[in-house]
């Protein structure tokens, strides 16, 4: 089945979102609705730095990736952060995710960026054996801490 990746539109949110709801789901999180909301509109606006692409596969959206520009101190190009990328489990397994990573890859190329990088959870083996073919470990270990606001 061949995949095709193409760029968010404004008219796709019906499509986006139970994807965006299953992402929700894997990670055992649940996102406000109108974050949601606000999210879709960032993702649409340019000004944002933000992006997305929905995948493809027999004119059914199977998957989902989200992107990120920003700047670096390290370096001139900025940095693109794949921040969620997502397929749907009747679709696994047939490249979905590595279509959608190497999406990112051309769409930071074209913004010449000088690296495109992102964060799984420890427990997701099965998307690190892509990653694994596809990036390097940076060897960095996150820490947050949460804000109140």
């Amino acid at each position: 089945m061949p995949i095709q990746v193409m760029p968010l539109a404004a008219d796709q949110k019906h499509l986006w979102y139970p994807l965006w709801r299953g992402y929700q789901t894997f990670y055992k999180a649940d996102i406000p609705e109108a974050v949601s909301d606000l999210t879709w509109a960032r993702l649409l606006d340019e000004a944002e730095g933000m992006g997305g692409a929905l995948a493809w596969v027999d004119g059914k959206a199977v998957g989902f990736v989200h992107h990120i520009m920003h700047r670096s101190c390290w370096t001139e190009g900025d940095y693109c952060y794949l921040q969620d990328l997502f397929v749907a489990d009747e679709a696994r397994g047939q490249g979905i995710g590595r279509n959608l990573i190497e999406y990112v890859y051309g769409y930071a190329k074209t913004k010449r960026c000088s690296r495109v990088y992102w964060l799984t959870h420890e427990t997701n083996t099965d998307a690190m054996k892509l990653y694994d073919n596809i990036a390097t470990r940076s060897g960095f270990i996150q820490f947050r801490h949460m804000l109140e606001l």
